[in-house]
């Protein structure tokens, strides 16, 4: 199944019923929330919302996943909206934009928004292009892999100087911004974790 599909796929929906980037326009799903203030002195909060999933086993009904200042919200936004939209347009699915208030995504674009907001959550100004570009360049499931390990032990909004959060931030800002017009080497594609029946639950 490919990435795109797998967006198709995630939560059993109709294409035609979506509601902003993708998420379902059903009760009960589970996708995450961005709610983006309309005064820039307030921070854009990031949401997982666990659906019918919450609130059984110990899970709870949603979590806080990052609080990102609007100016860093700023730069980072339109490398999200421009790489979810591609992959949404390629299933046929509508396309959506950012705007003030509650926006809804399809809980994997969403594991993959908290990666970006995670990495540039602390950066300079001049750190969040780096971090913007080498974010775009890693591969959907190598995203998801990220998610994954930094949610274990530092998923919340105060872990902010733990882990695999600390390391998404060190690891993305190094280096410079990908020359325009330089295409990336494609790679051969490889069986991944999330292939693989093990680790299926985390896709």
């Amino acid at each position: 199944m490919s990435k795109n599909e797998k967006i198709t796929a995630s939560s059993g929906r109709d294409e035609s019923k979506t509601i902003d980037f993708g998420a379902p326009n059903s009760f009960g799903a589970h996708l995450f929330r961005v709610m983006i203030p309309v005064s820039r002195n307030e921070s854009v909060v990031i949401v997982e919302d666990y659906g019918y999933r919450g609130e059984e086993g110990g899970v709870p009904r949603e979590e806080q996943r990052a609080l990102i200042k609007c100016p860093v919200w700023s730069a980072i936004a339109e490398s999200a909206r421009r790489e979810f939209n591609e992959r949404l347009k390629a299933v046929n699915i509508r396309v959506g934009r950012w705007h003030t208030g509650m926006n809804l995504v399809d809980r994997l674009l969403g594991k993959e928004l908290c990666v970006l907001a995670w990495a540039a959550e602390t950066a300079k100004d001049e750190q969040l292009p780096v971090i913007c570009s080498k974010w775009a360049a890693l591969r959907p499931e190598e995203r998801w892999w990220l998610f994954s390990m930094t949610v274990a032990e530092a998923g919340l909004p105060e872990d902010t100087e733990r882990g695999w959060r600390r390391a998404l931030f060190y690891a993305l800002s190094d280096g410079q911004k990908q020359v325009p017009g330089r295409k990336r080497i494609s790679r051969p594609k490889q069986e991944t974790l999330f292939d693989s029946l093990l680790f299926k639950d985390l896709k």
